[in-house]
């Protein structure tokens, strides 16, 4: 990059950073940054941010001036009153969360979020050749031409700066622990974290206890805690005397062993740790439960069902495809919760009377929303279609998470790293304890 009267003009130096000489001679380069003092008003950012862009270009020679224009187009994109978002762990798109949130944010519609960095060590690393590696090279190369966003390999690769940052980890909850680390590093204001956070409550707590010393926020991505039927749902059961309130959770994989042996590898922490973590926090939330205040918890065998099935590994992993259970606390309340692996793509809540009768049932999505769910099917054919059906609550917490980071507003409704570990708590609690009278 050169400068001339304090002012940044471009310059294609993307051959430089391919060539192995220079890369030879530089290996130090993190550390090298371009001298604020012999540029007034320039803020540092280490070079080997074209490393990302290298790998990038060896997949995509003929984008290489696309990928160097949209560098100079983006940097530091991010406008006033706007949150400098960082999304890190993408994964492949049409599969991965963390690409969904990346849609939504380059599509507009989370105002004070702008998608400046998104980090993928996988896909821009080992996993560039391998099964949703060059759909991922194909997108990065899309979204950068189209929106000048910056693909990095390494949280360590990104620039101080320039406006509140906010890091979206959307990665392997196994790794999660660590990028929570280098994100309190690379700045970073308010950390935005995915469900459950970490792979165990300890770890968890290691996170809150590291954030709460650096002073950054942790909010987490439990979005049916903003819910339309969740709270349509709390308010009606108020209404009604000695009412009890059901939260169904749906998932659509085929009901197979091969889908489900997929489902459980892929996410072997396990159903309460995963699908069902989001009515887990509704609970803690909502309803006082916490390990020390559970006073029963009761399977409903007839709905249940635990398997043990191979994944693409051939390890064999053991979990719930459906579980329904009832948790009474000792301070007299009592709240239910259905999860289904093959229910289909709708969740939604019921409330029944003290006789047992149902009076209230809300689904997600209403019919107000199923016109935005075909609408987003139709855009997006080959996703997962839970996304869609969830598609406006990822867009609330998102927006309200960049919107705290630049103003200190309060982020309502959404649950913080301290609910998320009394949550992991429970998940902790509950699923040796509903194994067991599975068995």
């Amino acid at each position: 990059l050169r400068y001339n009267k304090g002012k940044r003009r471009e310059t294609q130096y993307l051959d430089l950073a391919r060539s192995s000489t220079w890369h030879k001679s530089h290996k130090t380069s993190k550390e090298k940054s371009i001298s604020p003092q012999s540029t007034p008003g320039f803020r540092p950012f280490s070079v080997t941010m074209f490393s990302a862009f290298s790998h990038l270009s060896r997949h995509h020679q003929s984008s290489a001036p696309r990928v160097a224009s949209a560098i100079g187009r983006r940097f530091f994109a991010a406008k006033a009153g706007q949150s400098e978002v960082v999304l890190v762990g993408c994964g492949a798109p049409n599969r991965g969360m963390g690409w969904y949130h990346a849609v939504q944010m380059l599509e507009g519609r989370c105002p004070s979020a702008s998608l400046d960095y998104v980090v993928e060590p996988w896909f821009l690393g080992a996993g560039s050749t391998g099964p949703g590696g060059p759909e991922f090279g194909q997108w990065a190369k899309e979204t950068t031409s189209a929106h000048g966003t910056s693909f990095l390999s390494s949280v360590a690769d990104l620039p101080a700066p320039k406006e509140p940052r906010c890091a979206l980890i959307s990665g392997r909850t196994a790794d999660n622990p660590r990028l929570l680390t280098e994100c309190i590093a690379a700045d970073c204001k308010t950390i935005y974290l995915e469900k459950p956070g970490a792979p165990t409550v300890k770890e968890l707590q290691q996170m809150k206890e590291e954030a709460e010393k650096a002073g950054v926020a942790v909010l987490m991505g439990y979005n049916k805690n903003v819910c339309k039927y969740v709270r349509k749902t709390r308010e009606f059961a108020e209404t009604v005397p000695g009412s009890h309130v059901t939260f169904v959770s749906n998932n659509a994989y085929e009901n197979t062993p091969e889908s489900l042996g997929e489902c459980f590898e892929r996410n072997a922490e396990g159903m309460l740790k995963n699908m069902a973590i989001h009515e887990l926090a509704l609970l803690v939330s909502f309803y006082d439960v916490t390990v020390e205040n559970i006073e029963s918890v009761t399977a409903d065998k007839e709905f249940s069902s635990m398997q043990t099935l191979p994944g693409p590994s051939g390890k064999e992993f053991t979990d719930f495809d459906k579980i329904k259970f009832t948790i009474k606390t000792k301070t007299g309340k009592e709240v239910s919760v259905a999860a289904d692996r093959c229910g289909g793509t709708d969740s939604y809540a019921t409330v029944t009377d003290a006789n047992g009768e149902e009076v209230f049932r809300y689904w997600m999505p209403d019919e107000e929303d199923k016109k935005t769910v075909q609408e987003l099917q139709a855009k997006y054919p080959t996703a997962m279609p839970y996304f869609f059906t969830q598609d406006p609550d990822y867009v609330t917490v998102k927006e309200r998470v960049a919107k705290n980071t630049v103003t200190g507003e309060e982020a309502e409704g959404v649950a913080t790293i301290g609910v998320a570990v009394e949550t992991l708590r429970v998940a902790e609690f509950l699923t040796p304890t509903l194994m067991e009278q599975l068995k």
